[in-house]
């Protein structure tokens, strides 16, 4: 891995703690994140954490993505605060709904590495970028978008 983890354990706990919980029962907003949604997710005990975790199990459907680009439209999550950015986390769902409640899951957020920073915005935003999937590293998210450029 590259230096330290982009979603450090750190990171992720202040993700959840922002997240409202108020989650609506909105569905995915395009057909990026319906092909996404195409994931299952095994138990596996990690011995570093010293726990089981949830591993993705990604469809063929999904494993043909990687590697190549995808537009994805969604809302910014900040994970360093309200600037413009090149790192942060998007969402197929609004700020106020948490991705662990309700219907929402693991699979509606993306570790963006954007090639310019992208000012925060609590409206939805287009991006596009390359796709990498994550089935390895607990301590990251299922997706990650890099060379993103903001399309809208």
């Amino acid at each position: 891995m590259r230096g330290a983890a982009f979603v450090t354990a750190l990171q992720y706990a202040g993700f959840v703690l922002l997240c409202t919980c108020a989650c609506a029962s909105a569905t995915a907003q395009d057909s990026g994140w319906k092909s996404l949604s195409r994931v299952t997710y095994k138990k596996v005990y990690d011995e570093m954490l010293g726990m089981k975790v949830d591993v993705p199990v990604f469809s063929q459907d999904v494993r043909n993505l990687e590697g190549k680009e995808m537009t994805l439209r969604g809302y910014i999550v900040p994970t360093n605060g309200y600037i413009s950015t090149k790192e942060f986390v998007l969402s197929a769902f609004p700020y106020s709904s948490c991705f662990f409640c309700g219907g929402a899951g693991p699979e509606t957020v993306a570790e963006i590495h954007a090639l310019e920073p992208i000012k925060y915005t609590d409206q939805p935003i287009a991006i596009k970028g390359i796709l990498e999937l994550n089935d390895n590293d607990p301590n990251r998210l299922t997706y990650t978008l890099h060379k993103v450029k903001r399309v809208q």
